[in-house]
């Protein structure tokens, strides 16, 4: 995983003038009550899942934004001194500990009044990373990718709920009810993800890295991955043969690519076997702004039953 040449504590520091600034500005976010002043409350999400949950539980009585750009892959994601100033200026920040390591520097040194930590609800798994030679993600034991099964999303929802009706008491309801809509809109979502996953000639899908466990374990299916947990690791030449070796033995047809992450290796492995590449999206962010997590989701869906020979 690429690194910023400045250690954590340099990258942060520079913004400390600026979180003082931020806070001693009149007007400034955080400050006063949104139903009182006709605004919203202002929310910051550190990558696009969570920022999906806060708009959507939020709706018009809240401004979000994100610590990690539209296509960038967040796992790398640096913070300029700007940013870290807005995890200070926030009334909200929606994050999740372990998964961006300069987020976390970030939000233990800016101090963000409330916060939502998703590690704390979401029912975080123990990870099964043991292919790669040179491990260095910072997920520690845990797979972060929670928001492939979403029956794991509305926790975090419901914890989003209940930080905002603090911050706005006037938008409890809505913001309940929002929550609750969201729920909905999963569960439904998971049925058709359960229904289109039911009766598969295959269940073996082989991915770029291992960020679908909570989907293959949600659906039945059995996640191989090329790489590990962290998209940037290189995977041994051994760990290749592994994947080879599945291909072959369980008619695996297709090697799956990321979006946000190169595709290289994927298509350099499937081109040796002689089997197909598709896009399965991880869904840590968006790169064509007509999309959107449940448009996503079932166009993985359609990319599982295709790859899988599903009826």
């Amino acid at each position: 995983m690429s690194r910023s040449p400045l250690p954590p504590a340099l990258v942060v520091a520079p913004a400390l003038a600026v979180l003082a600034l931020a806070g001693c500005a009149p007007g400034s976010a955080g400050t006063g009550s949104p139903a009182a002043s006709g605004g919203t409350v202002e929310v910051l999400a550190s990558f696009y899942p969570l920022q999906m949950v806060a708009q959507e539980v939020g709706g018009d009585r809240v401004t979000t934004g994100s610590l990690t750009p539209p296509g960038a892959e967040p796992h790398d994601v640096e913070l300029s001194p700007a940013q870290v100033a807005s995890v200070s200026a926030s009334q909200l920040v929606v994050y999740l500990s372990g998964f961006q390591p300069a987020v976390d520097d970030a939000v233990e040194q800016a101090g963000p009044r409330h916060v939502v930590d998703a590690a704390d609800v979401a029912d975080l798994v123990a990870t099964e990373d043991e292919h790669t030679e040179d491990e260095h993600a910072d997920h520690g034991d845990l797979d972060p990718h929670f928001w492939l099964d979403p029956t794991r999303v509305p926790p975090v929802a419901d914890a989003v709920a209940d930080a905002l009706s603090e911050i706005d008491p006037e938008g409890a309801d809505t913001y309940r009810a929002n929550a609750e809509a969201l729920a909905a809109r999963l569960t439904a979502l998971d049925e058709e993800l359960t229904s289109g996953l039911a009766t598969c000639e295959r269940r073996v899908v082989v991915t770029s890295h291992e960020a679908f466990g909570y989907l293959a374990a949600r659906y039945d299916l059995e996640q191989v991955g090329i790489s590990g947990v962290d998209p940037e690791t290189e995977p041994s030449p051994a760990r290749l043969r592994e994947v080879g070796d599945v291909v072959r033995s369980e008619g695996v047809t297709t090697v799956f690519f990321e979006t946000l992450a190169s595709p290289k290796v994927a298509r350099t492995l499937a081109a040796d076997l002689g089997v197909e590449t598709a896009v399965l999206d991880p869904l840590e962010g968006l790169r064509d702004d007509t999309d959107d997590y449940f448009s996503v989701s079932r166009d993985n869906l359609e990319a599982l039953r295709v790859a899988l020979s599903c009826s």
